[in-house]
């Protein structure tokens, strides 16, 4: 119960950190890259300059079905990042992250972006996973055509993406969103 507890002030601090200061992670000091937040940071240093997107598994034991989808840049790090990005850029990474978790679900997929306040990693990224069943709810829905109409979350919420026949369901205005996706 004692460690439970400790893990959990531990990610605390570290939400809470990002929040207050930022992204701390910088690749021209190389120190700073051995943060915990940073870690997503490191993984996209490793990755050849040209690359755009790239897939990680989660590294989380507790969730062996995830996959992550990162940007190489760290242009787009820390708070607020997806109101930062072009449209254009916005589009084409929900179009790899769609293509991605097809080729890994089926139609049974959901793409989840946490927010700000939950966020224990400074470096962008998508979670990518099968939804789960019965999840579905309509509280800020937003329904869109393709990856190109999926809005932007505001004042640093979260969001989760669905298939719903030919169509998006897009759930904004949410906090912890990788909750809907199966461990």
């Amino acid at each position: 119960m004692m460690r439970l507890f400790l893990l959990v002030h531990l990610l605390l601090f570290q939400v809470q950190r990002i929040i207050e200061v930022g992204c701390p992670c910088d690749p021209s000091k190389p120190e700073t890259m051995e943060l915990r937040q940073c870690s997503l940071c490191r993984e996209a240093e490793r990755q050849p300059a040209d690359v755009e997107f790239f897939f990680l598994p989660d590294a989380n034991p507790r969730k062996p079905n995830r996959t992550l989808l990162l940007l190489r840049t760290h242009q787009y790090d820390g708070l607020r990042a997806m109101e930062r990005m072009p449209h254009r850029l916005r589009t084409r990474m929900w179009e790899t992250a769609i293509r991605k978790a097809r080729e890994l679900w089926g139609n049974e997929w959901g793409l989840a972006y946490n927010g700000d306040q939950v966020r224990t990693q400074c470096h962008f990224h998508i979670h990518i996973g099968k939804l789960l069943k019965g999840i579905e709810n309509d509280r800020a829905l937003r329904i869109v055509n393709g990856p190109a109409e999926i809005p932007v979350p505001k004042e640093g919420s979260g969001m989760w993406v669905h298939p719903h026949g030919r169509r998006l369901h897009v759930h904004l205005n949410e906090q912890i969103c990788e909750t809907v996706l199966m461990r």
